[in-house]
């Protein structure tokens, strides 16, 4: 059992990117099927002890690439993604424990990448995209796997 997809989509991933000024459809849809894709919305922690972490899978190595050589020259979006942490545990923790940290993060990964979100109800786009982006060629994750994930939990 793991969290509902709705309220998911609505309260954690919707919620998140508003308040961050970052929504769009496609952005929620791409990490919506992120989190599907990556952990069924249910693994806070790889599986056979892997390093990534969190609903939406991110490595610890992502994860402190992205503030060392992308939010560090962006003050402006670095202070928005302080304002998502809590005080404790430390940053990557927070990846597992803090579904507003993690999705703002997620979504900072997606929006370093040079190309374009596809369109929001471009499914398989959207998983070439999360294919290219977030779990790189030589990544266990398939095309067809996010394609699947997506419309299974999306109608929940």
């Amino acid at each position: 059992m793991g969290l509902n997809p709705q309220q998911f989509r609505k309260e954690v991933v919707r919620e998140t990117l508003l308040a961050a000024d970052m929504w769009s459809r496609a952005a929620e849809n791409l990490i919506c099927g992120t989190a599907y894709q990556e952990s069924g919305l249910k693994w806070l922690r790889q599986l056979k002890n892997g390093p990534a972490l969190g609903v939406y899978q991110m490595e610890p190595k992502t994860h402190d690439d992205i503030w060392k050589n992308y939010l560090k020259y962006r003050d402006g979006i670095g202070s928005l993604v302080h304002e998502f942490l809590a005080d404790k545990p430390g940053k990557l923790e927070q990846l597992k424990t803090n579904l507003a940290y993690a999705t703002i993060m997620c979504r900072i990964h997606y929006l370093r990448q040079p190309d374009p979100l596809p369109e929001a109800d471009d499914i398989e786009g959207l998983a070439h995209y999360w294919k290219q982006f977030y779990n790189t060629e030589s990544g266990k994750g398939t095309i067809p796997e996010f394609i699947h994930n997506y419309r299974e939990f999306d109608k929940c």
